[in-house]
């Protein structure tokens, strides 16, 4: 009997060792990714100072918004790891190079990636910004450890505020629970500040990805070669080689024109980039090949096109499955149970078509967050985002990623039920909550998706019929149907 217990227990003892390993070796991977990108886009006049106390600060800094990033993408990772270790083990149910994927490692990759996202939220990213900020106190000593204690208590003074708003709040709203959480701040508080968190999340997410959406279309045909119908690639680059000699001697004489001459020329010099772009754009076009000119662009549009009416179709059907069935309803689970059924109707090749949907949601939210007049200023750039801009991206980010679970499973792009944490948050539970986030994202998605693809189609017939040429008294929505019709059959002719 004893020597049964002492079994069970080794084994417990080196699964908990795999599955620590596995989590470092992970998040590890996650953290050099995560350090080349910052690199990349961070200010190096900011870590390459005469003062080394700056630079010192700075790569602290640097280091938080490391780890958040690295959080971030484990983040977005963890519904794509679940299900398909899920359907890995449902193809391989008795390999025994597989019996280190189990539901335990999944269930706690869940609740470090929980515990980190709202470390970093709470403490790191705040403590990183008021650490670069600061200077240290009137009186004291110079130095980092002078910036540690301000920061410090600058981090307090904050956290402080927060809580006693989010008791205000949840008083207002629960007031046994603002009573509980004075003597159980574990327990109650805690908990419905997370609640809060992520309802911001899963509403800032409501909002970019619609816009996403139809912004991924533009965004990948920037990047790929554009077929034109009706239009001779060479004259309009020789029309553009000229225009841009034009300019370039303008600007060379510049020096010696008149004055106003030199007051033209910064506009010259705008004019001037934008004809080199243009020429740019052009030679890529001629260089391309025929099949990836004709073909590529339609084909990443369809593909485009056929991923976000399969959202669309899957939120349209996740709405009835809400009236007619309690199950549709998020909510947490202990145990994951995986290798028992796959978590589609359609066995592993629905698993992976869940996977691509979520990974093309998160990208289009991103891509809605960064072109949203709101934080358009947050775009990063190339060696030349200061550590400010770097920060306020890494939360951002953090803030979309972390509720990207909770999203994915409340608009019903997958059945996997949430684990641990992730499924106590209270308005999980609120069906006019869940079914209005539904509605409201079918309905915007559906109506971005409408323009997007009505707008395109109008701006391409008017540019391949020679429309656009039009003097910009003439409204070229107003251009009747059948002008484009003979102005195309005029020119084939």
């Amino acid at each position: 009997m004893e020597t049964d217990d002492v079994s069970v227990r080794e084994q417990l003892f080196h699964n908990r060792v795999r599955e620590t390993i596995i989590c470092v070796l992970l998040f590890t991977c996650l953290y050099m990714v995560s350090y080349l990108i910052l690199t990349h886009f961070k200010k190096t006049a900011e870590f390459v100072t005469d003062d080394i106390e700056d630079a010192t600060v700075n790569k602290i800094a640097l280091w938080l918004c490391t780890f958040t990033l690295s959080v971030a993408v484990c983040a977005v990772l963890l519904l794509p790891i679940s299900i398909l270790s899920n359907e890995v083990l449902l193809t391989f149910p008795q390999s025994y190079y597989m019996q280190w994927l189990n539901g335990s490692l999944i269930h706690g990759l869940w609740n470090l990636v929980f515990l980190f996202s709202n470390l970093s939220l709470v403490f790191l990213m705040p403590f990183a910004y008021f650490f670069t900020e600061s200077e240290g106190f009137a009186g004291s000593r110079k130095g980092v450890m002078a910036r540690v204690y301000e920061a410090v208590v600058l981090l307090l003074l904050l956290a402080l505020l927060v809580l006693g708003i989010v008791w205000v709040a949840s008083a207002l709203l629960h007031d046994n629970i603002a009573r509980k959480s004075l003597y159980d701040l574990w327990e109650y508080y805690l908990p419905y500040l997370y609640s809060g968190i992520s309802l911001f999340g899963v509403l800032l997410l409501l909002l970019c990805t619609p816009f996403g959406l139809s912004r991924m279309f533009s965004v990948t045909g920037s990047l790929l070669v554009k077929p034109r119908l009706l239009e001779d690639v060479e004259d309009i680059l020789s029309c553009t080689t000229f225009e841009e000699d034009s300019l370039s001697r303008k600007l060379n004489c510049g020096s010696t024109a008149s004055c106003w001459v030199k007051l033209n020329m910064e506009g010259m010099k705008k004019e001037y980039q934008t004809v080199l772009s243009k020429r740019i754009a052009l030679e890529m076009r001629r260089k391309a090949s025929p099949w990836q000119r004709n073909l590529g662009y339609p084909l990443a549009m369809l593909v485009l096109l056929a991923l976000t009416v399969m959202c669309v179709l899957m939120v349209c059907f996740n709405v009835l499955e809400l009236l007619l069935d309690e199950t549709a309803m998020p909510r947490g689970m202990e145990d994951p149970h995986l290798g028992m059924a796959s978590f589609s109707m359609f066995g592993s090749l629905g698993a992976a078509v869940q996977v691509v949907l979520i990974l093309y949601l998160m990208v289009s939210s991103v891509v809605g967050f960064y072109s949203s007049p709101l934080f358009t200023g947050l775009l990063p750039r190339a060696q030349d985002t200061n550590l400010t801009q770097i920060i306020a991206n890494c939360v951002s980010l953090l803030i979309l990623s972390s509720a990207l679970p909770v999203f994915s499973r409340t608009i019903g792009i997958t059945r996997f039920d949430l684990l641990g944490d992730f499924g106590r948050y209270n308005w999980l539970g609120n069906f006019y909550i869940v079914f209005l986030y539904n509605m409201l994202f079918a309905g915007l998605t559906s109506a971005s998706l409408i323009k997007t693809v009505t707008w395109a189609v109008q701006r391409e017939l008017i540019r391949a019929f020679g429309l656009h040429r039009l003097p910009l008294t003439v409204s070229r929505s107003t251009v009747p149907f059948r002008l484009l019709l003979a102005s195309g059959l005029s020119k084939i002719q």
